[in-house]
């Protein structure tokens, strides 16, 4: 098995995905407790890079605590690659899209530095993945998931981003493809 990645992530309800129409047999959606919105993106840095960036995610809401943010969702779209072989399909934030944006620009950008020793070059796109192509999907599976994806209605789907959380790939993956390894409550909006 390759080195797991790791990543810090905004835990999400992933209730609404049992209510959404089933997805072509080539898209695999996310397991519910796997639903999340990456805030940033440490790949195979090992063990001892996660907690340092989880001690600086400590210090970092000491400092500056952050408040739980509302979010929307929104236009389900294709990510990672071109639009013929993309590797997701994610909802696209609708309310909540500027805040996040800036939080995944300062604090992720921030736990990529200490774990990495480098900030992510991209722009940040607050984005929430649904569902993933399997890997021996054709051309044809491809736009069948599309056409899935362009079909879903996720204007009433809305939740506050009250935790984040350390994830690492999870000891059996058959179902569940992560598990949380440590995870940090937002303050209260008052």
């Amino acid at each position: 098995m390759p080195r797991p990645n790791w990543f810090f992530a905004f835990p999400l309800d992933g209730a609404f995905l049992g209510a959404l129409p089933p997805p072509p047999a080539s898209v695999r959606c996310f397991h519910p407790e796997d639903l999340h919105l990456t805030l940033a993106f440490l790949g195979g840095c090992g063990e001892a890079a996660a907690e340092r960036a989880l001690a600086t995610l400590d210090a970092e809401l000491v400092r500056a605590p952050l408040a739980a943010l509302p979010i929307s969702l929104g236009q389900v779209q294709p990510f990672g690659g071109s639009r013929r072989d993309y590797t997701a399909l994610s909802a696209l934030l609708v309310e909540g899209r500027v805040a996040v944006a800036r939080c995944l620009t300062e604090l992720g950008g921030l736990l990529c530095e200490i774990a990495l020793s480098r900030r992510p070059s991209r722009r940040a796109l607050p984005h929430v993945t649904l569902a993933r192509p399997r890997r021996r999907a054709t051309d044809a599976d491809r736009a069948s998931g599309l056409s899935w994806a362009s079909s879903l209605e996720l204007g009433g789907v809305r939740q506050t981003l009250g935790r984040i959380a350390l994830y690492t790939w999870a000891e059996m993956r058959r179902e569940r493809l992560f598990r949380i390894v440590a995870e940090r409550k937002l303050s209260v909006r008052g």
